[in-house]
């Protein structure tokens, strides 16, 4: 039984991501933890996608942040794998390994119990832009763990299309 198909939300929002990445003529890659490819998935439901779209990498697991995206390890075991500067280092990770001009990282707990001292549905989505620029953002969200990763995906491909704008100025 395949996966649910992503909500309307989230293809709206990834079809602003790829015209906001096509007028600046840059292209995105991502890295995810609690969505688990969803953000991918849903980046490539868009026809044309493989203009803008490098590629992502899921790291489900703490110690593949450190391996595959460069996320310092003793920022993890000080922290643990939910924390802003964790997300930061993701979507950096991304950006580079993926050769791309931007980077979207997201990790949190999707539940069903809290994880590194954080409530279900604390989530960091971050941006890294070209030059290092970037931007994190913490959301706090609701519902069970379907609706905290469709509304992850959703708020991070949202940040990523403003991001996006605010840094090309298009």
């Amino acid at each position: 039984m395949g996966a649910p198909a992503p909500a309307g939300g989230g293809l709206e929002a990834a079809a602003a991501v790829h015209r906001a990445l096509a007028a600046a003529g840059a292209t995105a890659a991502t890295a995810e933890s609690l969505t688990g490819g969803l953000i991918g998935a849903t980046l490539t439901a868009v026809p044309g996608a493989s203009a803008t779209y490098r590629g992502g990498v899921v790291a489900y697991a703490t110690d593949l942040k450190a391996d595959l995206l460069g996320v310092p390890r003793d920022l993890l075991a000080a922290h643990g794998a939910v924390h802003p500067d964790v997300a930061a280092a993701m979507a950096r990770g991304a950006r580079l390994n993926l050769a791309a001009t931007f980077g979207l990282a997201v990790t949190g707990v999707a539940g069903p119990e809290p994880q590194d001292g954080r409530a279900v549905g604390t989530v960091f989505a971050a941006v890294s832009g070209p030059s290092g620029s970037g931007r994190v953002c913490e959301l706090r969200l609701t519902g069970d763990r379907a609706d905290i990763r469709y509304s992850t995906t959703d708020q991070a491909l949202f940040l990523l299309a403003a991001e996006v704008a605010t840094i090309t100025g298009k």
